[in-house]
């Protein structure tokens, strides 16, 4: 008998042997239907896979990552049976669950397929789902696999295979199509109910631009289809957020192929935000101790080979500057943290010194394809809110702790009230992407395992997801629409004081390595505008809106009385402005409304004979008339109550 141990702590057992869908049978028909993944002993695991002994087994349902996650990768293969179907000779690269849906690489091999084709694919691919087939799980020869997809002129799939290593290569089969993969899938199609093809884009052969392009096929599917048409109306409510498109509304940035790719252009109103919102975290950091350095946008590439940043990622960063006259090569910088390591060896360090944390909002360069370039939430150039401590061993808790404060009053000001935490650790079976020994690593995760739990912050822990130089604790919010955005994140590093050898001297007299906290609220600039955006659909808190109030004359005889309005408002700190066009009052109002100003005072005859000024609030109309003194101290009193 083994025993298995479930998560509300309870024990049952069961004969070796018995599958993850048999224990859910056993519990109840309803689990049954409902379970659509496993894990045993935190390893993902088949459904109808035998479970041998000393079993810790978990089953997961849809509301579960780790079920969406099995239910979209299995959708992955119908689509692959389905496309097989209807154009035969296709052949496959690979097919993964992300997270909102799959997608599959396709080589058409002489089909044309295009967005005409969607309706049809659809069709087979629930035709192929009605059939509930099941999908069976066989563990292959590396010598078979290359003969069984060889035979078929799958070289994408024999490419993968020969890379595998022989005794860890499983194929999975429904129906006609077989394909190589490592699961977990569902225990059959059936429980697919509704499926939609959103698009399709060109994507190269193992992202190498050197290689053949594919198609990329991006699919989602349900359990019901009641849940793919609420799906389908949250698209179209994020189409109307788009950061994009409200981004030209309201005036904030732009891009211009004249400046190149993924390099965003701040217009005065766009300017004024992201000021705002640097001047908030400084505030903040300034309350906390933290002091503001400034490093240069390129550095010398021997800097970001001590880090290990360039090993890691100088295939994603921009091309080596080099200087002939010195012989030396320099780099638009990919990061800001080897900077501030050199700032802390600037000069000698005492215990009496830490923790010393230093702020910078650095821009830095990165090299994305022009193919994953996505307004300002995939850029080239973006500033982030970085901050680095270095402190001793036994402050790590206490700052770590202070820099959860600084990200939970950040959220809570902002109204990302809705977030969730994921504590990033090293995949122990995969070390040879890390750098670092296994104590500092331990200690590492220990202490930000220990941060959380002291702070009784619930933080779901994923395996390989550590950066390659530190474990961290990401946050993830959701926005007014339910969609999952990773924002602020904080990292443990025992790593880069040791390569870049930093010092400070003990209350013993002797010498000592700190240990360093990237720590980074917003992420970057860039994409937390974007998802700000995106989440208040542009209606941004009256204390961040760069612009609070605009004054509409309703003909150009009042426009001097806008003035005097403008004039005591902003002496009074409202942002404000005057709309002075030649257009008809009824043209400002839905002009200003698309812009998402907050307030509207429209100003004609009455308004000036008695010093005031008509109030129209955005989104909700009319508010009657005050005086201009009231109005300000209005709008005083709301930013109070909401910063």
């Amino acid at each position: 008998m083994i025993n298995i141990t479930f998560p509300d702590s309870s024990v049952k057992q069961y004969e070796a042997g018995v599958t993850p869908l048999d224990i859910a049978r056993s519990l109840s028909p309803q689990l049954a239907r409902d379970v659509l993944a496993a894990s045993v002993n935190d390893q993902e695991w088949d459904l109808t896979r035998p479970i041998g002994r000393d079993a810790s087994i978990k089953l997961f349902k849809w509301d579960d990552p780790e079920g969406k996650h099995a239910f979209w990768h299995s959708s992955a293969h119908l689509l692959a049976e389905a496309l097989q179907e209807l154009y035969p000779g296709v052949k496959f690269g690979i097919g993964p669950a992300v997270e909102n849906g799959f997608y599959y690489d396709i080589d058409p091999n002489g089909h044309s397929i295009t967005a005409a084709d969607f309706p049809a694919i659809e069709a087979k691919m629930l035709e192929l789902a009605r059939r509930d087939e099941k999908i069976e799980r066989r563990d292959i020869s590396k010598a078979d696999a290359l003969k069984f997809f060889g035979d078929k002129n799958e070289e994408y799939k024999c490419e993968l295979i020969s890379e595998l290593e022989d005794g860890h290569i499983t194929t999975y089969t429904q129906g006609d199509f077989t394909d190589l993969c490592r699961g977990p899938h569902l225990p059959s199609t059936g429980v697919i109910k509704a499926c939609k093809v959103m698009s399709l884009a060109g994507a190269y052969w193992r992202g190498d631009e050197k290689r053949n392009q594919l198609v990329r096929i991006y699919g989602v599917t349900f359990p019901k289809k009641k849940m793919l048409d609420e799906y389908l109306q949250l698209l179209e409510e994020a189409k109307k957020r788009d950061h994009r498109k409200l981004g030209k509304e309201m005036e904030l940035f732009a891009f211009s192929t004249n400046v190149g790719a993924g390099l965003p252009l701040w217009l005065p109103k766009g300017a004024a935000l992201r000021d705002r919102l640097e001047q908030f975290l400084r505030k903040i950091q300034k309350k906390y101790g933290y002091l503001q350095v400034i490093t240069p946008h390129i550095g010398n590439k021997l800097l970001y080979v001590t880090s290990g940043h360039y090993a890691k990622y100088g295939k994603d960063s921009f091309q080596p500057i080099h200087t002939p006259q010195e012989g030396e090569e320099y780099m638009l910088k990919p990061m800001n943290c080897p900077h501030h390591c050199e700032i802390f060896k600037s000069s000698p360090r005492s215990y009496r010194d830490l923790p010393l944390r230093l702020a910078e909002f650095g821009t830095v360069y990165r090299y994305e394809q022009t193919g994953e370039l996505h307004g300002l939430t995939r850029v080239r150039g973006f500033t982030q809110d970085d901050a680095h401590i270095f402190c001793a061993p036994d402050q790590i808790k206490d700052e770590f702790l202070k820099v959860m404060d600084i990200i939970f009053y950040i959220f809570k000001a902002l109204d990302f009230n809705n977030f969730e935490a994921q504590i990033s650790l090293r995949d122990p079976k995969n070390k040879e992407k890390y750098i670092g020994s296994d104590e500092n690593w331990h200690l590492a995760e220990t202490a930000i395992i220990e941060a959380c739990e002291e702070k009784g912050l619930k933080a779901r822990k994923e395996l390989g997801e550590a950066a390659f130089y530190g474990p961290k604790l990401d946050f993830m919010v959701k926005d007014a629409i339910g969609r999952r955005w990773q924002l602020g994140t904080i990292q443990v590093d025992y790593n880069l004081p040791e390569r870049f050898q930093l010092e400070y001297t003990g209350a013993d007299n002797q010498k000592h390595r700190p240990v360093m906290i990237h720590r980074a609220p917003f992420g970057s600039l860039e994409r937390f505008v974007a998802v700000l955006l995106e989440h208040t659909a542009g209606k941004f808190p009256l204390w961040l809106s760069p612009e609070q109030a605009i004054i509409l004359p309703i003909s150009e005889k009042y426009n001097d009385y806008a003035r005097e309005v403008q004039r005591q408002l902003e002496e009074a700190d409202v942002r404000v402005s005057v709309d002075d066009r030649n257009e008809k009052i009824g043209r400002k109002i839905r002009d200003n409304e698309l812009r998402r100003v907050p307030y509207m005072l429209v100003v004609g005859e009455k308004e000036a004979e008695n010093g005031e000024v008509s109030v129209r609030k955005q989104g909700e109309g009319d508010k009657g008339t005050m005086k201009i003194a009231t109005f300000a101290d209005e709008i005083a009193r709301l930013v109070a109550e909401l910063k």
